[in-house]
């Protein structure tokens, strides 16, 4: 008995003094562990003596030995490294150091805990590679090292494990292949995840082993090669993922049927092509994405999948441009869990279907941009009130935009561009308050637009450029402050002036306003739009200098100010910006072409164009500026030049009055000489004056239209304000030019009271280096004698009052045309025949007094005596209107038939 005492006595020390070891140890271990850390929080503060380290914060011991089984500090903000004396804390089963800032490698003597089961040290930055020896850790079953900078291949010992259940390795630079060993895993692993790596080969296709596989993530890699069709049997998965690899071939077509727990299938951004697979077995499915591959043919019928919250099938070969392309939408109407619709960049045609105002009142998302896809867009989409990204751009899509589409608070973003759109912007749409990108470029919209867009407090883009909106751009729209991304306009009809509203845009980077019809000058305010980076304001009708201002937009990278009125000097601060292109091209600036900057660079600027400007880069050809040596030189040359013109002025009044004196002796002559010239004092004009008298050529002016030429009403000359009307003839019509040389040639040769008076002619070309060629006339102010007979608003006639004409008007009227047409065919040195009288060309003055215009098809009659030869029939038989007589002719015909007789034959009146 003793002696059994004795042994149990010795026995009980033995463990008692080993317990006290080991205790010690890990308290050893812990306190190491705090040594390499950086606790910015104060997360380890309790870790010290004043409490047993069982009892330590994320400490935990075993009930039995007071051994550390559990380290757990998640989201502490730990930095420093992992201390190996980790390895010490033999009994340790669990470590979860994750979402810290551990770094450096993870230490070899991890390898020594053998009863570890999970290590979890995702969203860290440990670096280097795994060690080898964790294979030794026989008991893990999840290893969670995710979001690192862990590098080198997959350890192969992975596949030794007899219990690991989960593998995640995400979200680092593995490189290599994927160790076949993993495939040993067969009876526990149901977690691979490698996505985010850099891992290359093939999928292994003893991967079809793994028959408790469920979650498979192999996403965001360089894997290639085919599919193994063992994997596609593993009736346990329910995510697939493969996205973003290079991997190919088909899918197969009852795959519904083969993977009935599958639950998210993403296979997009790869080269898988064929048939997309029938989903109808698969009543879990949630999620569905096979975009950026080059599936063809039909979408199948999705109806039997009732949890689908996403379908994408953008951007593959699907559809055949038919009617029966969009037939599968029918099947996901009854889909109430939808949220994400897209099947973008495909080859669907046909007409839109009613059916997707049914879709699911989850959807946020649905795509249907560049296809082929037809018809109109369903009002009923303005009930989809979950809608944030709406998506049509790039289709046939014609009528117009529903107005309740301002309904949709949530609308983040609309796409519409590049359809066949017509009818106005729905002012409804400033209602949509969340609009962030409204892009509606490329249509057939008119209209004005609307100011009810300035709602739209958070729209960072807009852009309605190439359609045929008309009127000033609101200032509201322009100086929301909310546009950063962009701002396009161009090429529209808009007119006025640009709102200095612009200024407001202080963050916005691209303005494009370029081809419209607006006018005045640059706004100085546009200087306080720092961000630009992009500035288009060509092809329009601006005038005045680039302001000094600009000078702040240090950003800029492009400016296009090209065919325009600009005029005065290039300004020096434009060869201090960073630009990579600048267009001041067809304008009229004038003076020296700054060297420095972009200037530099002959390819990166062009100011073809300007015909004032000298100096620059050799390269460039152009005239040397004028030293001041030459200015002073040129002065003298000028004073020179005064007192010549003062001596040729004497001797020019001279010669003048030796003219007077032979025309009063010979006053006949004198007069048939000046009855050759014009007879009248020409005002100079250019296409800028006539630019400018008529506002730009603006439809509110213009007051008359023909085949061939269209008529504004004009101010010319600031100071004296002469009303005039500017006949411009549309040189791309084949008779065109023929009637201004025709019209011109007559005008020259005649005058009288009864004869539309021409104050001068203007040939030239306009800013877009086009031919320009225009009549200027005395400015009729009671209109054609047509719109008297037949008004064609009776309403505004109306208003403007009672505009019918008492006898005596109209045998006075009678009298003048006579009167002209007597002139014309008995009078001129050359007779000349009108042929195309008619009351439309008949305009009246402030006094009533009728005046003969348009004279386009005017001729010649040179030989007198035979006014009706078949000669002259036959040369002017074709013009005007063949056994036609305006209404309104007949009293003239019936009274002065013998003075205008040539004229009847061939003309329409």
């Amino acid at each position: 008995m003793l002696w059994y005492f004795l042994v149990q006595v010795f026995v009980f020390t033995s463990a008692f003094s080993k317990a006290l070891t080991g205790n010690e140890t890990d308290k050893l271990s812990l306190l190491e562990f705090k040594a390499q850390v950086i606790d910015s929080l104060g997360a380890l503060n309790s870790w010290n003596e004043s409490v047993h380290f069982c009892q330590w914060l994320g400490v935990t011991c075993g009930r039995r030995h007071q051994r550390v089984t559990e380290i757990n500090i998640i989201s502490s903000q730990l930095g420093g490294y992992l201390s190996p004396h980790i390895g010490n804390l033999s009994f340790l089963r669990i470590l979860y150091l994750q979402n810290n800032s551990f770094s450096h490698e993870i230490p070899e003597e991890i390898g020594r805990l053998f009863r570890l089961r999970s290590i979890r040290l995702t969203y860290n930055s440990f670096s280097g590679k795994v060690p080898a020896n964790i294979s030794r850790c026989s008991n893990l079953q999840h290893i969670f090292l995710e979001y690192n900078n862990l590098t080198g291949e997959i350890p192969k010992g992975m596949g030794s494990f007899s219990t690991l259940m989960v593998i995640a390795l995400a979200g680092n630079k593995f490189y290599g292949e994927i160790p076949r060993s993993i495939a040993n895993l067969s009876n526990t692993l149901d977690t691979f995840v490698v996505e985010s790596n850099e891992l290359h080969g093939s999928i292994p296709n003893s991967f079809g082993g793994l028959k408790r596989l469920k979650y498979l993530f192999l996403a965001f890699n360089n894997l290639s090669g085919v599919i193994p069709p063992s994997v596609y049997n593993l009736s346990s998965l329910q995510v697939f993922s493969v996205q973003m690899n290079r991997l190919e071939g088909g899918l197969p077509p009852n795959l519904g049927l083969l993977l009935p727990k599958l639950e998210t299938f993403l296979f997009h951004l790869n080269q898988f092509s064929g048939a997309v697979p029938v989903m109808s077995n698969s009543s879990n499915l949630v999620d569905f994405q096979i975009l950026s591959n080059h599936f063809t043919g039909k979408v199948p019928d999705f109806s039997n999948v009732p949890n689908l919250n996403n379908l994408v099938l953008d951007a593959n070969n699907l559809g055949e441009g038919g009617d029966a392309d969009l037939n599968f939408l029918f099947s996901l109407v009854n889909l109430t869990k939808l949220e994400v619709l897209g099947i973008s960049q495909n080859n669907f045609g046909g007409v839109l279907p009613e059916c997707i105002s049914n879709f699911s009142t989850k959807l946020w998302r649905m795509t249907f941009g560049w296809n082929s896809i037809k018809g109109s867009i369903p009002s009923g989409i303005g009930y989809m009130f979950n809608l944030e990204v709406l998506g049509f751009q790039y289709n046939q899509l014609v009528g117009p935009i529903p107005s309740n589409l301002g309904q949709l608070q949530n609308l983040y973003s609309l796409h519409l561009i590049n359809n066949k759109l017509s009818g106005i912007i729905p002012s409804s749409l400033g209602n949509a308050t969340s609009l962030s990108i409204l892009s509606l470029g490329s249509n057939n919209l008119q209209g004005s637009l609307p100011s009810s867009l300035a709602e739209c407090r958070n729209l960072r883009a807009l852009g309605l450029f190439q359609n045929n909106l008309s009127g000033q751009i609101p200032k509201e729209v322009i100086g929301l402050l909310s546009l950063t991304i962009g701002l396009d306009l161009s090429q529209n009809y808009f007119t006025g002036s640009i709102p200095n509203e612009v200024g407001k845009l202080v963050h916005l980077t691209q303005l494009d306003i370029s081809e419209n019809k607006l006018s005045g000058e640059i706004p100085k305010t546009l200087g306080s739009c720092q961000s630009l980076e992009y500035l288009s304001l060509g092809g329009n009708l601006l005038y005045g200098t680039i302001p000094p201002s600009l000078d702040s937009l240090k950003g800029i990278v492009e400016i296009d100010f090209s065919r325009n009125n600009l005029s005065g000097k290039i300004p020096n601060f434009l060869g201090g910006f960073q630009l990579q292109n600048l267009n001041l091209s067809f304008n009229n600036f004038e003076g020296e072409v700054p060297i420095q900057g972009v200037f530099k660079n002959k390819s990166a600027f062009s100011i073809v164009g300007n015909t004032r400007l000298c100096g620059g880069k050799p390269q460039l050809s152009l005239p040397k500026c004028p030293s001041k040596l030459d200015k002073k030189q040129k002065l003298s040359s000028k004073k020179k030049l005064i007192v010549s013109l003062a001596c040729g002025l004497v001797a020019i009044l001279f010669l003048a009055l030796a003219l007077t004196l032979l025309c009063r002796r010979r006053k006949r002559k004198c007069e048939s000489i000046l009855g050759a010239s014009f007879g009248i004092s020409f005002l100079e004009v250019s296409y800028g004056d006539l630019l400018k008298a008529t506002d730009g050529f603006s439809s509110i002016n213009l007051i008359g239209a023909g085949s061939i030429w269209s008529v504004y009403k004009g101010v010319l000359n600031d100071m004296v304000k002469l009303i005039v009307a500017v006949k411009v003839f549309n040189l791309q019509t084949s008779r065109a030019l023929n009637s201004f040389i025709a019209e011109c040639e007559v005008l020259k040769s005649i005058k009288h009271r009864n004869l539309v008076k021409l104050l001068t002619a203007c040939s030239s070309i306009d800013f877009q280096g086009n031919d320009f060629k225009a009549l200027v006339y005395e400015y009729m102010i009671n209109g054609s004698l047509e719109e008297w007979l037949h008004p064609s608003h009776p309403v505004i006639s109306s208003e403007q009052g009672n505009r019918n004409f008492n006898l005596i008007q109209r045998l006075n009227i009678v009298i003048d045309v006579a009167n002209a047409l007597d002139y014309l065919h008995n009078h001129c040195h050359v007779p000349v025949v009108h042929s195309d009288l008619k009351p439309s060309n008949i305009l009246l003055d402030g006094d009533m007094v009728a005046h003969v215009g348009d004279f386009g098809l005017a001729r010649f009659l040179r030989d007198p005596s035979r006014p009706f030869s078949s000669h002259h029939s036959s040369s002017i038989g074709l013009r005007g209107s063949i056994g036609y007589i305006a209404p309104g002719n007949s009293v003239i015909v019936c009274l002065y038939k013998w003075v205008f007789l040539s004229d009847l034959l061939f003309c329409g009146g």
